[in-house]
């Protein structure tokens, strides 16, 4: 129980809100890092899953190798980037090992949802006289929307847990709340910061429930009555 009241001693204390290595700087630093390496994943996940899912060819090569990606740790991929003349560039090793860990999920359902969109439906989009292009975007895309949200979201709330891998390479971000915690030997520090991470990620994943809610049906994959 001092352990809890401790932390919430250290959570609720003003001074620990502001300056440079307050909550509040190291949360807009975690969101930054989170919101950048997502918009890079997406820029080059979804593309290729949409142009192999609208193709059928070579998709499930790509998802096979692109799920290896998660065999192998963020941390040790971390570790090697900081080894080679990438580690020199500040927060470049931290931003590749994530985006690394968070193309499998993106790539994998969007090209998943691709995949199973409905045959005839496709048929009859040609039957109609659409170009490839007009498939993809008009019929397809959206057919598959509902599932590539899905990847989106798994990876961003992954990317808010793993994010925290920032601060071993001298990055930003509440893991840097973590290893502070550490190197003063202070449990309620430590605890608070995961703490911190874990509502992050869940006010993530709510944000993406809501969303989905107050969503047209057509983007929930339901059909209008």
């Amino acid at each position: 129980m001092n352990t809890l009241s401790d932390t919430w001693s250290w959570l609720t204390s003003s001074a620990h809100w502001t300056g440079d290595n307050g909550i509040r700087h190291r949360f807009e630093q975690h969101l930054v890092l989170t919101v950048v390496c997502l918009l890079i994943s997406c820029l080059i996940a979804l593309p290729a899953a949409l142009v192999l899912g609208h193709l059928g060819k070579g998709g499930a090569l790509a998802v096979n190798i692109s799920n290896i990606g998660r065999a192998v740790p963020t941390f040790a991929v971390l570790v090697l980037l900081l080894l080679t003349p990438i580690g020199r560039y500040g927060e470049g090793p931290t931003v590749i090992a994530l985006v690394l860990f968070a193309v499998p999920p993106l790539l994998t359902n969007a090209y998943v949802g691709m995949r199973e969109v409905d045959r005839d439906v496709v048929r009859a989009a040609r039957g109609m006289g659409m170009t490839g292009r007009q498939l993809l975007l008009r019929v397809e895309v959206p057919l598959a929307l509902p599932l590539i949200l899905t990847g989106v979201r798994i990876a961003a709330v992954q990317l808010v847990a793993t994010a925290t891998l920032a601060a071993l390479a001298g990055g930003g971000g509440l893991g840097r709340i973590i290893t502070a915690g550490f190197n003063l030997a202070s449990t309620p520090q430590v605890v608070a910061g995961a703490i911190l991470v874990a509502v992050f990620a869940l006010i993530v994943e709510g944000s993406f429930e809501l969303g989905q809610r107050l969503a047209p049906d057509w983007v929930r994959g339901e059909e209008s009555r």
